[in-house]
């Protein structure tokens, strides 16, 4: 999770200015949710005014659409260790995928969340930009995952004709699921357990 920046000027550095509240905005929304989070909030966790915030961003939304922008990319410079290693084969990127993920959830005093779950959980009925941004970070996530389960169908004997794209979306709710429900039930144990069955399931689609 983003630190919380420093109370000071910043009207010559106006990147840093914008990732101050981008950090603010991540922060909060994580612990209390889009609805219960006010540009009052997000000016004083970036220790800024609300002139600094609209000269950035035009509304809350413009901001919340960039922190889940933000955090699609934040966790694809995780998840690129496996998604682009070539020095092994699709399978074993798989699990290198995972180990990360589960890497997450062993975080001291951190719940393991995602900004792209819990912004689609509570908006994407009502809120068509947020909605758009949290299905793009997910097709983005899914492109990559099936592209490698893809990739292992085709070097690897499959023990049954299976769809990566579908897979690839199994995948990805059983992870957001998994988030949402280890946060509920405060077990990142659970979600350890969870993504050890997906490794189990994967394996299972080839011949070994």
């Amino acid at each position: 999770m983003p630190k919380k920046a420093a109370s000071k000027k910043r009207e010559r550095d106006p990147e840093g200015t914008r990732q101050a509240l981008i950090d603010a905005t991540v922060r909060l929304m994580l612990r209390q949710g889009f609805a219960g989070t006010s540009v009052d909030m997000i000016c004083k966790e970036a220790g800024m005014t609300k002139g600094g915030f609209f000269h950035h961003f035009e509304s809350k939304e413009a901001l919340g659409k960039a922190a889940v922008e933000w955090w699609g990319q934040m966790g694809a410079s995780f998840y690129n260790a496996a998604w682009q290693n070539s020095a092994i084969g699709p399978l074993e990127r798989l699990h290198q995928m995972l180990d990360i993920m589960s890497g997450f959830t062993l975080r001291k005093d951190e719940n393991c969340v995602c900004m792209v779950g819990m912004m689609s959980q509570e908006l994407a009925s009502t809120n068509p930009v947020m909605q758009a941004a949290c299905a793009k970070e997910l097709q983005s996530w899914n492109d990559n995952v099936a592209q490698m389960l893809a990739d292992a169908k085709k070097q690897l004997k499959p023990a049954t004709n299976f769809d990566p794209k579908a897979v690839a979306w199994f995948l990805n709710s059983l992870w957001q699921g998994s988030m949402l429900v280890g946060k509920a039930v405060d077990s990142q144990a659970m979600i350890r357990a969870n993504l050890k069955l997906a490794r189990t399931f994967v394996d299972s689609l080839f011949d070994k």
